[in-house]
């Protein structure tokens, strides 16, 4: 047996999966479905505990092929947990993936009360470990501090796009999902993707047709570096930014960010998409916010969270700008909100080599 402990006192029992390690972390839940490979390998979970609210995890194995990035997280909580998945494509099971990374988990856990703790009282510290500590003032005191140096690539890197290379798109590395680098390979986009450190005067000199701002873990604001080089791109050539992407170009530009009591995490998270009224289903993965009125005569808001009505999306015409808070690369996810990366390659058609070819 070994514990959960949370910062508020409270003690969830379960059996250990995964490494046989104590960790501090900070406690967040996932709505998801399906996609726990994607979950486990987003960068964006850097330094937190996840909880998974579905009650069965791992009945389809470890697929490698699925996997969006270096696993970040801190440690993971199911209530139960398959040893013996069904699938074709299925390599090894999860607790195999877990105790070879690194991350303790545990099982036979009551999520839906975690969960509901969570969103009672929003996100907290927690603790897993094999003995209950006396004194709880390290795990009050963790917090989540480094996160895009941690989880960015150590050198830039070319994709090559499929088939005619129409486009070359700069990929900013905050903690980037494979599938935004596949989801422009497949419109034709020679990708190049930079670490979170390389300056505005790197990128631009390599003359891109547009830059994609990725999605990354931690406080937006602690990215002092990354927001001053967004600020010296924009209006240069087309701009979009996911997530993480999304908040620094608001800051950027003046703008604000807020941190949500239990954030959004989960491949259902509804969306209204402001210029037409319809709603789409998402896929996401944060715990901040851009507070859109403090962006009012710099942009526009685009898209809105149908439950808490938080700021989704902002569009800058003016910039050749737009950014979403949501995963428009559906990883995993509903596909959509796939057409935004059309509207990107659309802007780098009207902005650059109209119908030119690259070689």
């Amino acid at each position: 047996m070994a514990y959960l402990v949370l910062s508020n006192g409270r003690i969830f029992e379960g059996r250990r999966i995964g490494a046989p390690l104590n960790r501090v972390g900070e406690l967040v839940f996932t709505t998801g479905m399906e996609g726990y490979l994607e979950t486990l390998t987003d960068p964006s979970y850097y330094g937190q505990i996840v909880t998974q609210s579905f009650p069965l995890i791992g009945n389809y194995g470890v697929i490698e092929e699925d996997f969006e990035g270096r696993s970040a997280l801190l440690g993971y909580i199911v209530r139960e947990l398959c040893d013996d998945p069904s699938n074709f494509r299925s390599q090894y099971t999860l607790n195999e993936y877990l105790t070879a990374h690194g991350i303790p988990g545990l099982c036979g856990v009551d999520t839906r009360e975690i969960v509901r703790l969570t969103r009672e009282e929003g996100v907290m510290n927690a603790m897993i470990c094999d003995e209950v500590p006396e004194d709880l003032s390290a795990l009050k005191a963790f917090t989540v501090s480094g996160a895009v140096s941690s989880v960015t690539c150590a050198a830039s890197c070319v994709y090559p796009a499929q088939d005619v290379c129409r486009y070359h798109v700069a990929l900013m590395d905050y903690g980037a999902k494979r599938n935004i680098i596949r989801s422009l390979q497949s419109r034709g986009c020679e990708v190049t993707v930079y670490p979170a450190a390389t300056p505005a005067e790197t990128v631009l000199a390599s003359r891109p047709d547009g830059v994609m701002l990725s999605n990354g873990p931690g406080d937006p604001k602690e990215n002092t570096f990354q927001i001053q080089q967004i600020r010296k791109m924009l209006g240069k050539l087309p701009v979009f930014g996911i997530c993480l992407g999304h908040q620094l170009t608001a800051l950027a530009l003046g703008g604000d960010t807020v941190k949500l009591k239990y954030g959004h995490r989960g491949g259902n998270q509804p969306v209204r998409d402001l210029s037409t009224g319809r709603t789409w289903i998402t896929s996401q993965n944060h715990g901040y916010a851009v507070i859109a009125e403090t962006l009012n005569g710099t942009g526009t808001q685009s898209f809105v969270n149908a439950n808490d009505g938080s700021c989704e999306g902002m569009s800058y015409p003016e910039l050749q700008c737009f950014t979403v808070q949501f995963h428009p690369e559906a990883a995993s996810g509903p596909r959509d909100t796939g057409f935004l990366f059309d509207h990107f390659c659309d802007m780098m058609r009207r902005t650059g080599k109209e119908g030119d070819v690259h070689a």
